[in-house]
This record gives structure tokens, sequence and C-alpha cells, in this order.
């Protein structure tokens, strides 16, 4: 029997309970206010009161309100029929809602229940199999969704009798397995897993070794991310975070896209909800929201479901890990999700962490981003889950708690520079504030060195050479003049130059430039390495000349012809005077 209670204190949205039985953390419940039902989640237990946190608006509701509590953690309903779908926090289909607003203590089913899928099975007759094991499959729009056994059935299992190839609902049993003790299961397409308990969906975890593609110069080229790799971006307000991502969700070498946008402003959640059925996926030739799921929870919804979004996109996330398909998770922003713990906390009267964020922030965000990864399946397939979320510090400071923390637990990071994003150098990503630890690791330097040129990484180390000398020389520069340093400056400042614009800079909204593959990133940085290694010697007006018909001829070639601009030929004429 559920356990029962009643309300006996209210703050804000969080409620105290006294129950009339045994609770567990993290376990939901429903409120009865009225007609409706209210769902929650009980974030602490002291004796025999719960302290829940409400996931809808608590605004009339009073003491002394019914509450039942489920005996389960807050959890996902996993089937075929999710992708393309809109979903709030708690799983709800946005499209399925009534009115502009959602109403207090609305619901919708997160699949359709009615719909047949065309089924294939995988297994037969007398198969052992475990938890995670494939049984079947059915197809889903540009992917092939497998029918597994669920993960919470632990041990060997024999399969009983299989489905024939035909039309199913996803209620429908498609399988019977026997377990050891000889009682037979019942299997359906449907799974249930909890969002903030990690399901070990499978047997090995190895190191991610594989590069993702991006299309994003700055990246692939610099500071490249792998299948399975953790990554983040922070930047102030107005750099491109959001631009960022989008560009990275439509040119990803991945199978599945999931988008959170957690407590992000209304405003930019509908850029997402209007842009994204109509861009056009390169990969496939039809629409990106084909394979896409977005999460979404806005900045003026209940905290306590603004903090359960990214758990519910990575816990879907990890399902489709399971059918050995690549995924990538883009969070918009962790920051509102550290800001709803803060607030939960201090709900609770915690003892507050630096800028009152919670003790254990780093631990929190560091059990997360670890449910990413490349993993090997039951079945000897590996699928991954790659994570790119991004970070708004206050202010643009990048030594505030979540950008600290974070930096903890992701292998990349993205820099966005407000100095690079005011003089229109996008991506505004800072190639010596930015880094991938993934450069460092053996598997990844040989993936490199194989399927791109041998002594990749070593390049890569060239370039940032390069653009660090040339910052230093643009330094001395402005604070000396045109006069007042030698001339090997302005060579080393505009060698600098020559790869920023080139490789660094990249045009999101232009068709061509807007994705660069390998192979192409490869001809353009070795052309640019190869002009920046040439040694000029300038001791007379021809070899200072000859440097910048290079450029100006390089420029041409790549068609930036703003480098043939009047304000180019006026620096390159001071410099040619001072030579003469």
């Amino acid at each position: 029997m559920a356990t029962q209670g009643k309300v006996s204190g209210i703050v804000a949205n969080m409620v105290v309970v006294k129950t009339e039985g045994a609770v567990s953390q993290n376990e939901i419940c429903h409120v009865k206010d009225g007609d409706v039902s209210l769902m929650a989640e009980v974030i602490k237990v002291i004796g025999d009161e719960a302290y829940i946190q409400v996931f809808d608006s608590t605004r009339g509701l009073r003491v002394g309100a019914a509450v039942e509590f489920a005996g389960h953690m807050l959890e996902v309903t996993l089937a075929p029929g999710m992708l393309s779908r809109s979903y709030d926090g708690l799983q709800n289909d946005l499209e399925k809602m009534d009115g502009i607003f959602i109403e207090r203590g609305s619901t919708t089913e997160p699949i359709d229940f009615t719909a047949e899928w065309d089924f294939t099975p995988l297994a037969k007759s007398g198969d052992r199999v475990v938890a995670g094991w494939w049984l079947g499959e059915v197809p889903e729009i540009n992917i092939t969704h497998k029918i597994m056994l669920p993960f919470t059935m632990e041990g060997n299992y024999t399969v009983k009798s299989i489905a024939a190839k035909g039309r199913y609902k996803v209620t429908d049993t498609i399988a019977v397995v026997t377990d050891a003790q000889g009682t037979d299961h019942n299997i359906t397409m449907v799974q249930k897993w909890p969002v903030k308990k990690a399901v070990k969906a499978y047997t090995e975890k190895p190191r991610p070794s594989k590069v993702m593609e991006t299309g994003v110069r700055a990246i692939d080229t610099f500071n490249p991310i792998t299948e399975g790799g953790t990554g983040f971006i922070p930047g102030p307000f107005g750099a491109g975070k959001t631009v960022l991502q989008h560009a990275i969700s439509k040119q990803a070498d991945a199978d599945v896209i999931m988008v959170v946008a957690c407590g992000e402003r209304a405003n930019e959640v509908v850029e997402i909800f209007a842009e994204f059925p109509h861009l056009v996926d390169p990969h496939t030739g039809h629409k990106l929201m084909e394979r896409t799921i977005i999460i979404c929870n806005t900045s003026n919804m209940p905290v306590a479901a603004r903090e359960a979004s990214v758990y519910t996109g990575m816990a879907i996330s990890e399902y489709y890990r399971a059918m050995g398909l690549k995924v990538l998770v883009l969070a918009d922003s962790t920051s509102r999700w550290a800001q709803a713990l803060r607030e939960m906390s201090n709900r609770l009267e915690e003892l507050p962490g630096q800028d009152a964020f919670p003790m254990d922030l780093s631990a929190i965000i560091s059990n997360f981003y670890s449910r990413a990864g490349l993993v090997t399946l039951p079945g000897g397939s590996t699928g991954s889950v790659t994570f790119l979320g991004t970070v708004s510090p206050a202010g643009g400071n990048l030594k505030e708690p979540v950008t600290e923390s974070t930096k903890k637990a992701a292998r990349c990071f993205y820099a966005l520079s407000q100095a690079r994003a005011d003089s229109k150098r996008y991506p505004a990503i800072d190639p010596l504030d930015s880094y991938s630890k993934y450069l460092e690791y053996p598997e990844v330097q040989e993936y490199l060195d194989r399927t791109i040129e041998s002594g990749w990484v070593d390049k890569v180390m060239s370039g940032k050479t390069l653009v660090q000398r040339g910052k230093e020389a643009a330094e001395q520069i402005n604070i000396l003049g045109d006069d007042g340093v030698p001339v090997e400056y302005h060579e080393r400042f505009w060698k600098s130059e020559l790869l920023d614009a080139v490789i660094l800079q990249q045009d999101a909204f232009d068709n061509i430039d807007a994705y660069t593959g390998f192979e192409r990133q490869k001809y353009m940085y070795n052309m640019i390495l190869d002009i920046c290694g040439r040694r000029f010697e300038f001791d007379g007006f021809e070899s200072c000349s000859s440097f910048f018909k290079e450029l100006i001829n390089l420029f041409k070639q790549m068609n930036y012809t703003e480098f043939d601009s009047p304000a180019f030929h006026d620096y390159r004429g001071r410099i040619e005077a001072k030579i003469s």
C-alpha cells in the first residue's frame, strides 16, 4: 500500500509533509490540491517529515492537503516514437499541451501508445540473454530502434518465445523470457528508467579514442572533442554560445541530437522551436528535427522542473546509447541548472558554499558529466554519449564556482572571448584560453595520425605557438607603435592574423563556410602553416613587399577580400616606408 501524508508547511515550491509511513530520498509523490494533482520529489527526510520540491506552482495550496507517495524515483518512459518530439523536464509532450502556458498540474503521455511499429525479431527461442540484450528492432525515422531486455531484470534469462515479424503497439508483448527459477516474464517495447540514477546499460567503459567531427575549425583543428567526450562553453552574454551550439548540432557526426534548454529565456527557446523544424541535416538531406529531441524548461518554470530537465535529457540519451548509437547532448545552460540547485539548497537551509551554491556543487557536476562516455554493450557493439554544455558566468567571470567546478569534470574547455565577439571574430572561441585534454591521449593521437596526417598534434601545437607569438607581438606594437618594434614583430603579428582569419574564424550562416570536414581542414591548415613557416628576411623593400603580396594572394584564393582593403594597404605602406 502506498504511503500517505498531509501537508504541514509551505515555503514557495518546497512543501513539508507529515508522513504516515516510510518514504525514500528522491521518491516521487503527488499533492492533491482540489481537482489538481501536483507532482513533487522528496529532497530531504527528517524523522516522519518529508521535505518535497513541487514541480509546479504551489499558489493556493493549503496545509492539510493530502499527499500520496509513488514508491519510485522520477522516471522517463522509453519506447519507439520519441524522436522529433519536444518535452518539458518531466517528459510531458509540449505539442500536446493546451494554450500558450502549461496549465498547473497538467500532464501528457510522452509517446503515442496507439501507434503501430514494424517489429523484426533479432533473438530466437532458446537464446540466453541478459539485461540490455537486443531482442528485436523497429525502424524509427532515420535510425533503427532496438528493443532491449529491460535493465531492471538482473541475471540470466532464456527466450521462451519471440513475436513474429509484423506490426505491433508498444504495449504488446513481443517476447516472453524465463528466469533461473522458471518464472515467465512478458516483455513489451516500453521501459521506464530513473533519471537521477544512472542505469549501467553496458559491460565496459573504455577511454574515448575517436574524434567527433563538428565541422567547426576552431574545435576540430585546435581543440577536438571525442565521441563519448565531455566539454563546455563558458562565455558572457552575446558571445555566441547558443549559435555555436546550433552549428554543432546541425553538423556533428551523431545519430541522435539531444537539445536541453534548461532555464533559458523564453525568446531563445522560441528560436529553437522556430528554427529547428526548418534546418536541413547535411548528413541525410532530411530535416534536422527528425533526429533531434528537445527538452525545454524556461526560466519562468518552477525551479524543480528546471533541475530535472538535464537529468531527463541524459537518461533518454543513455537509452539511445544502449542501442549502439552516437548521441550528442547539448545543454544550454548548466549555469541555470546550478542556480536551481542553489535555490533548493537555500530553501533547505543547508550550509552554503561559495556564492551560496551547494557545498557539494563540484561533486554534483562531476557525477553528472561522468554519465557521458563511450561504452561497450552486452552484445559487443559500442555506443556513445557526447556531452557539451554551456555556462553563463555572471559578468563573464570565468573564476566563478560553476565554471571552476565544470573545469574539473569536462575534458574540453571552449572559452568564448568578449573581445573576439566585439570584433566580430566568430566563433569567439579564444584559441589560447581554450584547450582539449584529449590531445594528450595516446589513443587520440594515434587516431589523428591514422585518419588525418602523421604528426598532426605537433602541427596543432605549432599553430597555437604562432597565435601566442602573434598576440605578444600585437601587444608590443600597440604599446610602442609601428616604429618602436622590429619588423619581425609585424611579421609574427600578420602570420597569426592569417591563421586567425582562415582557420579560427568561420561564418555559421554561409552555405560553404559553415561546415568544414576534416579533409578540407587539413588542406587549409597545411597551406597556412606553409606560408607562416617561411622566413622573410626584412632587409629591404622588396622582401617586405613579397611577404605582404603572399598574404594578399592567399586571402584572394580563399575569398577573404576584406584583407585587400584600403586599411590593410595603408598598414602595408607604413611598414614598407619604414624598411625603405
